[in-house]
């Protein structure tokens, strides 16, 4: 599996990829989160505009998506009900993360990816986002407590130096 930053090219890929993923989440039980559109190919094209959006790809097949942005993140300023694990060092975010249920090891590689650019990772997701919640915990993230989102949701918020 490879990765690499998105192209305006690869967008109709990607957001076959981000509908995937929300049927994963659906058929998980996870029916909060990404809701109403969201993430739209506007957002999608913006990622790719600041050069944050990544695919991964197998062979010649587009598989999966995510960002991956520097701080500061405005969301992560105010953490409730816990602390971050290191809240003076610079850091990356990650969002977005989605894949096709038929492909296996996207989690890791965009770890992989991610801790060879920085060893300071934030990331949040749906209280019942338990794929995720899964995933982050086994790849060694910390939770940290409670972040809010600009339109007031919750989101558990993990970290790993």
């Amino acid at each position: 599996m490879t990765v690499r930053v998105g192209i305006s090219s690869d967008v109709p890929a990607i957001m076959a990829v981000l509908e995937a993923a929300k049927g994963i989440m659906c058929a998980s039980g996870n029916i909060g989160q990404w809701v109403n559109g969201y993430p739209s190919e506007q957002v999608v094209r913006d990622d790719i505009d600041k050069r944050q959006g990544y695919v991964l790809e197998e062979g010649d097949r587009l598989v999966g998506y995510f960002v991956f942005m520097p701080s500061p993140e405005p969301t992560y300023r105010v953490i409730h009900e816990g602390a971050w694990l290191d809240d003076e060092r610079p850091y990356h975010v990650l969002h977005r993360i989605g894949s096709l249920p038929d492909v296996h090891g996207v989690f890791a590689a965009i770890m992989d990816f991610a801790f060879a650019h920085d060893r300071n990772i934030r990331i949040d997701t749906h209280k019942d986002n338990h794929i995720m919640q899964h995933n982050i915990l086994k790849h060694g993230f910390s939770y940290c407590g409670i972040i809010y989102l600009d339109s007031g949701d919750p989101r558990l918020a993990y970290q790993k130096l």
